[in-house]
């Protein structure tokens, strides 16, 4: 007998179908040599320091920093029943190994193994590792169950990951909490990402806007626009040249056809931009979205940091894509290009997401709002990622007039390509600005030729305002946790930023929940505006547990961990060397 271990109920119960257990339990299901249970998320998390000793309950500077010598763990209080469930499977006689069937990644590997270590079982155990919750995907991840040794190194790196974290977390918390008298809560990940979103609001509040002046002509009905100048009289003064001299000769006139590159596959973060920017999603929403949709089998593993497919995924791909069509309704022709989108290099625990073939026979009504929108974008990705290039023509005109440049410039799409299936599922949003550039540009080329002069008409200045950089939304501050670090990390680093495409929604929740952070704005907008309390924190913050650049360096240590490429020993001293120095050199900073 088989105990297969998932990290939720409802995975267990659709491993279980498909592997023929079908007789329920108290808390596992039973039948065809297999025992299919379940964890609820983190059954066992790491005790706290009044755990290690009762004087740890006071919170004092002398008594940092904390450094557990054994790590102790505890089961939480309220999931006691279902790990006393897995315990009592695990010690049955007749079981004789385990299947570890929880998330297939770092967070879903330290789950599965805590509650095996808690429970003091040394039976042996597989590693099923899928992307996907098809009944054929399951039954191919059974016919190829990996030994639980080959997973180690990702055990190890999860690990590291979370000792680490309640290093920073416990010993810089306690430490600024008690040196400034109130309760400042401190995260690896948390902290740096709350300094991004003050140090952006302070640049807003003393951002001091400047004056600009242009000077825009009208040639053969086309506007064109002289250079940005900072005195008003030396545009007024360029103004009374252009009435002067009456006509603009065309200098250069360049059309030059581009092509638009079809987009990559989402990944998670990729994902919860778009969904953010086009639909209002929060991140946690979209992956809660996501999370469900896969677990209806309708597409992939949600928390994935690649953008591209492996090699043995190519041949599923026309079919794949002409089923979709089919269910979105399209009836014009998709060239499939599937190297676009295959990379074996760029994949590492799991692929880009994509619709499975289920969705074909999915009813959407079945589905809620929410979710039928994602797997909308998820769709619409994967069609115009494997789509043949868009192709705008670009059109730009000089006028000489006055002794002074002036320039029009337009886009005009020529061929839809991949944007023509994109714009079917998802819709297409054209300003009135979209608009009149696609009218002026038709009529560019026909009516100007280089080396002509026009009559100058309706010559204007115009005035205008330097404007400071926009508040952060989760789009694009999940864009700027990505990148965060980058610019220090080396070239060839797979992994830099600020947490992973997993965490970053969590991060960011909360940030919201503890009251450093709130949402402002309406509902199309809403803007991501430190609270008072966070920029508190953040101005206390000495620079080493505030920079980007720390959880960056983390980040590609843990993968080089999970690829035994970096000892854990070393990356734990490193960690304690730096708490060690936080505690014993930090100076409070007076008013």
């Amino acid at each position: 007998m088989k105990l297969v271990i998932a990290e939720k109920p409802s995975v267990a119960q659709t491993i279980a179908k498909v592997i023929g257990a079908t007789e329920k339990k108290d808390g596992y299901l039973e039948g065809n040599g297999y025992v299919v249970s379940w964890c609820v998320g983190h059954l066992v998390e790491l005790a706290t320091p009044e755990q290690y000793d009762a004087r740890y309950e006071k919170w004092k500077y002398e008594d940092l920093p904390i450094f557990p010598k054994e790590w102790q763990y505890r089961v939480s209080a309220g999931t006691k029943k279902q790990f006393k469930v897995l315990q009592e499977l695990m010690k049955r006689a007749d079981v004789s190994s385990f299947v570890c069937a929880t998330d297939a990644g770092r967070e879903g590997e330290l789950i599965f193994r805590l509650v095996y270590h808690q429970a003091g079982c040394k039976k042996p155990f597989e590693r099923l590792w899928i992307s996907s919750m098809e009944d054929e995907a399951i039954k191919e991840g059974f016919a190829n169950l990996k030994p639980g040794t080959e997973y180690d190194a990702l055990y190890e790196a999860a690990l590291c990951r979370e000792r680490a974290d309640w290093i920073v977390g416990m010993n810089a918390t306690r430490l600024f909490s008690t040196l400034y008298g109130q309760t400042l809560n401190v995260g690896r990940v948390m902290t740096p990402t709350l300094a991004m979103l003050v140090m952006r609001e302070a640049e807003i509040s003393g951002f001091k806007p400047e004056p600009f002046y242009s000077v825009s002509i009208s040639v053969a009905g086309i506007t064109a626009t002289g250079e940005r100048m900072n005195e008003k009289k030396d545009a007024e003064t360029l103004l009374e040249a252009v009435e002067k001299e009456k006509k603009a000769l065309v200098s250069k006139l360049s059309v030059v056809e581009k092509k638009e590159k079809a987009p990559v596959l989402y990944d998670l973060t990729g994902l919860q931009r778009d969904a953010n920017r086009m639909l209002g999603f929060t991140a946690q929403q979209t992956l809660d979205y996501t999370q469900s949709l896969y677990e209806k089998k309708l597409c992939t593993y949600p928390r994935t940091d690649s953008r591209f497919l492996t090699e043995d995924m190519e041949g599923m791909l026309p079919r794949l894509v002409e089923k979709m069509k089919e269910k979105f309704g399209f009836h014009g022709h998709i060239v499939v290009n599937p190297k676009q989108v295959i990379n074996n290099k760029k994949v590492s625990d799991h692929h880009a997401i994509i619709p499975t073939m289920l969705v074909n026979d999915a009813v959407f009504a079945e589905l809620s709002s929410g979710e039928q929108k994602v797997l909308s974008l998820i769709t619409a990705r994967l069609l115009a990622a494997v789509g043949e290039p868009a192709v705008n023509r670009e059109t730009s005109i000089e006028f000489l007039c006055a002794g002074h440049t002036f320039t029009a410039k337009s886009k005009q799409t020529v061929k839809l390509g991949w944007r023509e299936i994109w714009e079917w599922i998802l819709g297409k949003k054209t300003t009135q600005e979209d608009k009149e550039e696609e009218e002026n540009a038709a009529k560019y080329v026909d009516v100007i030729s280089e080396g002509k002069s026009f009559p100058v008409q309706n010559p204007e200045l115009k005035e205008g305002k330097t404007t400071p950089k926009k508040h952060f939304t989760e789009d694009t501050l999940l864009s700027a946790m990505e990148h965060a670090g980058a610019e220090e990390m080396p070239e060839d680093a797979e992994r830099k930023g600020i947490g992973t495409s997993a965490t970053r929604a969590a991060t960011i929740e909360k940030l919201v929940r503890i009251g450093f952070v709130e949402r402002k704005g309406d509902k199309k907008t809403k803007y991501l505006i430190p609270t008072h309390k966070g920029t508190a924190l953040v101005t206390v913050m000495p620079e080493q547990i505030q920079s980007p650049l720390m959880t960056a360096d983390w980040e590609e240590k843990l993968l080089q961990i999970e690829r035994k490429e970096y000892p854990a020993d070393e990356f734990m001293g490193g960690i304690e060397e730096m708490v060690n120095d936080l505690v014993k050199t930090y100076k409070v900073i007076e008013d």
